[in-house]
């Protein structure tokens, strides 16, 4: 017996189904922390949940993974870092979960600074600090996007030059706030050495009782030396850090008679609802709170001429 013929409506849903396009692909990401997530977010669009190992305000110096890290990881389609010696708990939890691929190193290509900290020299891995550098960053998101999910490259592309444009917006602002200070009064104490790549680009020297990682402790004849260069150069104004132990910062300021600035968010975002929820609400936060001090500070030494 011979098939009926199909009618003409089930004929063009039949043709139609055939023709539609597979459904687009939904990518499992992990990220190492806050920061980097959301940039990850923001170039991966509808087409990615990302999940940050460090919480927001967490450290990620000192981050101490969970099991349910592991099991995230090794589900995970692609695992992001930022590098340059940030995350030294990664390959440990690598180990820990099985996880055989290797994370994409968000950093590579940004030109990185070496300093001396307790005689070793290191490089300073706090590069988001300048957003400039975060273009490099979503440059390299962007390409391994492209590759886990070449369907939606044309998604990618558009989201990431978008994002650049942001970023770039976000510089040309922090220059036009930051220039309205002279330089010689552009000096603000921190919790830790964090600030080194927005200090440069932005003309700051920022002071800190720690260096590049919150794992290390400052000596006694460390923080004796800042507090006389402090007092020196008339440093008026310090700055909390959400990630960070306030303690030492607090007394060095106590010692000093600097007055405190507010928050800065360095290498954490913020929970959703407060002021560091994204990378450049944080990025803008900091310029906003840096210049606010800068400003305080140079109508304080104005008065004392």
């Amino acid at each position: 017996m011979r098939p009926k013929p199909l009618s003409g409506a089930l004929l063009c849903a039949a043709l139609l189904l055939s023709a539609a396009p597979a459904a687009a692909r939904t990518l499992d990401v992990v990220a190492s922390f806050t920061v980097l997530a959301d940039v990850v977010r923001e170039i991966g669009g509808d087409h990615v949940r990302v999940k940050s190992f460090v919480p927001p305000n967490g450290d990620p110096h000192e981050f101490e993974p969970s099991p349910s890290d592991a099991r995230a990881l090794k589900g995970a389609d692609l695992a992001f870092v930022s590098g340059d010696g940030l995350e030294t708990w990664f390959k440990r939890l690598a180990k820990g979960a099985g996880y055989k691929g290797e994370p994409i190193v968000a950093s590579n290509g940004v030109k990185t600074y070496k300093m001396e900290e307790d005689g070793k020299t290191v490089v300073d891995p706090h590069v988001w600090n300048n957003p400039l550098n975060v273009v490099v960053w979503a440059g390299n998101i962007e390409k391994a996007l492209v590759a886990a999910d070449p369907e939606d490259a044309a998604a990618f592309k558009a989201n990431a030059a978008a994002y650049v444009e942001k970023l770039k917006a976000a510089d040309a602002y922090a220059r036009e706030k930051i220039d309205a200070t002279p330089k010689e009064q552009r000096k603000i104490l921190t919790s830790h050495d964090a600030f080194g790549y927005f200090g440069r680009e932005y003309g700051v020297t920022f002071l800190a009782p720690v260096g590049f990682s919150t794992e290390t402790e400052a000596s006694a004849a460390a923080v004796a030396k800042l507090i006389e260069q402090i007092k020196r150069e008339h440093v008026a104004v310090y700055f909390f850090e959400n990630s960070n132990d306030q303690r030492l910062v607090q007394q060095i300021a106590a010692a000093t008679g600097a007055e405190p600035g507010g928050e800065l968010y360095v290498e954490s975002l913020s929970p959703p609802d407060g002021p560091a929820a994204t990378y450049l609400t944080m990025f803008r936060n900091n310029v906003d709170e840096v210049s606010k001090a800068l400003a305080k500070q140079t109508s304080a030494a104005l008065e004392k001429r």
